[in-house]
């Protein structure tokens, strides 16, 4: 495993300002993984890399250059102090703000984002992890890792071009189809991921809802986790519980204002790690 060296090693941020566990353990990503010592290694963009906490730092183990590649990734240029004041309107959402506090919204890339929550229907994330450093071993280009060879996630051009035989081998089932098809829609430029950003959340949560097998879900956390719109609020079963128990049957999420999708968050992870309703 990975040894440190000092060269490699370099402070992101406080640990006030990012919390590695929750943001990579409240379902938003596929592709962190915690090692015996808690440290999380993964690939992102093309890019890899190791972090962990010390001594109230989060350290990051990555090529000088890229830094500012993972600052942003981290949306470090977000105030999330004031972006979690925003949504604490009621008891209820300081509870769940204080229990995620730490929790950011990584800009994933967009294709990567659409394909991950795809293959997540009715899946677990253990599963939807599998499926997913399945495909990048399968077609994804390597990868210079902090502890050894990793796999880039493929392009829609290289997945497209997958046979079915390939696609099935991945275990994903009704999914693969689904792969397949988003695949050849942006391979075959009949849909814009980047051009989706710059819609309203709504239009753009139509537009992907086009695609077979996207559902109000799926397209929900694509535009919250891809396209980096954190007005999105996706739905899931654990967030109609939240959402039955702690507010009136006619509460509408965008009063949460435009960091309804942290909020979202918040809730997902309060909700989940308690085991509420």
């Amino acid at each position: 495993m990975y040894k440190r060296k000092a060269a490699e090693a370099h402070i992101l941020c406080e640990t006030h300002e990012l919390d590695l566990k929750k943001t990579f353990d409240c379902g938003q990503c596929f592709r962190w993984h915690r090692d015996g010592e808690g440290r999380f290694a993964g690939v992102a963009s093309g890019r890899a890399a190791l972090l962990w906490e010390e001594g109230g730092a989060v350290y990051i183990a990555c090529p000088e250059l890229e830094l500012g590649f993972w600052r942003d990734y981290f949306d470090m240029q977000t105030d999330y102090a004031a972006a979690r004041r925003s949504v604490e309107n009621c008891d209820y959402m300081r509870e769940c703000a204080a229990f995620g506090a730490g929790i950011r919204i990584l800009r994933q890339e967009p294709w990567e984002a659409l394909c991950s929550f795809i293959i997540s229907q009715c899946n677990n994330i253990s599963r939807i992890s599998a499926i997913v450093a399945h495909l990048c071993a399968l077609a994804g280009e390597r990868v210079a890792a902090p502890w050894g060879e990793e796999y880039a996630f493929p392009n829609p051009e290289r997945v497209a071009a997958l046979g079915e035989e390939e696609l099935q081998g991945l275990r994903a089932g009704y999914r693969a189809a689904y792969i397949r098809a988003a695949a050849l829609e942006i391979a075959g430029g009949r849909l814009d991921l980047d051009a989706l950003a710059a819609l309203p959340e709504a239009e753009a949560r139509q537009e992907l809802k086009k695609l077979p097998g996207v559902g109000d879900k799926v397209a929900s956390c694509v535009t919250l986790f891809g396209l980096h719109r954190l007005d999105a609020f996706p739905v899931d079963t654990w967030m109609k519980k939240a959402l039955r128990l702690y507010f009136p049957k006619d509460f509408d999420p965008a009063t949460f204002g435009e960091f309804a999708g942290l909020a979202q968050q918040y809730m997902f992870y309060h909700a989940r790690e308690n085991e509420i309703g």
